[in-house]
């Protein structure tokens, strides 16, 4: 396949989601390659930061460049920030949707981490959820519609929480909601020092059976042509029950996840 620029950055950073595009309609994978391009951006705004601050002032810059691309001034001489910028012109990506995918990265920012596990699920229908939301908009969805991507995109954020516990146990963060740690009797800093923990892996068992029931009972009723928003629910239902039978989600993926998603892409159904 030959691939533009955006597109081999999309597939390089997030495969998951490069994988879905596929099956978006041909004249709109361009504007989605950029719009999981500019997703991995905000990702690391926290991780490549030194500080929370830094970490503001990246989500800043990408706040600016897309309210720059809607005000119709040039393009920021950047690879993600130039190709954004062509779809927001193009009315393919909606800045509104962009800069709510913005804001909902400050809550990573923060010092105490999610306090709430309503902040947490707040933050994963921002987040994730924000991804699908905007990609199905890009690709015709109502605002109905995009609701229900929201929905699915969340789960997708949930499996992906879970999943990497230990890998942000080892920058020294922890994304898990507060209160539910402590209802478990564990804290961010407990789940920091020892990510390995017997009672963590039991309240991350929990937290993804749970997620696989809402999953379940989640509305699927988005157009064919927006399914590419929808295909990570495939993946977020595989990698929940992984989870909650305490088995590892391995990367990168293998073939029955990549099997399952392509699968669903040609039946026009997540």
């Amino acid at each position: 396949m030959n691939l533009s620029a955006i597109g081999a950055f999309a597939r390089d950073h997030d495969p998951d989601r490069f994988l879905c595009a596929l099956f978006a309609p041909a004249p709109a994978r361009a504007a989605i390659f950029a719009l999981i391009a500019f997703n991995h951006e905000l990702a690391r705004a926290r991780e490549a930061a030194s500080n929370p601050i830094a970490a503001l002032i990246r989500l800043q810059w990408w706040r600016d460049a897309v309210e720059e691309a809607r005000a119709g001034r040039p393009a920021r001489r950047h690879e993600v920030a130039a190709p954004l910028h062509a779809a927001i012109a193009a009315g393919t990506l909606d800045a509104d949707a962009l800069v709510a995918m913005v804001d909902a990265r400050e809550a990573e920012a923060e010092e105490d981490g999610l306090a709430t596990e309503q902040g947490f699920v707040a933050w994963l229908r921002g987040t994730a959820g924000g991804w699908s939301a905007a990609a199905g908009r890009a690709l015709g969805a109502t605002a109905e519609q995009a609701e229900v991507l929201r929905a699915l995109g969340a789960a997708y954020g949930l499996a992906g929480a879970l999943a990497s516990v230990a890998p942000h146990a080892a920058q020294g963060r922890c994304l898990l909601p507060r209160d539910r740690l402590a209802a478990a009797g564990l804290s961010a800093e407990a789940a920091i020092v020892a990510p390995a923990a017997a009672p963590l892996g039991a309240l991350l068992r929990e937290m993804a059976a749970e997620g696989l029931v809402a999953l379940a009972g989640a509305r699927r009723d988005v157009p064919r042509a927006a399914v590419a928003a929808a295909l990570p629910a495939v993946l977020a239902r595989r990698d929940l029950a992984r989870i909650a039978a305490g088995r590892a989600v391995a990367r990168p993926r293998g073939l029955l996840d990549r099997a399952a998603v392509a699968l669903a892409g040609l039946r026009g159904r997540a």
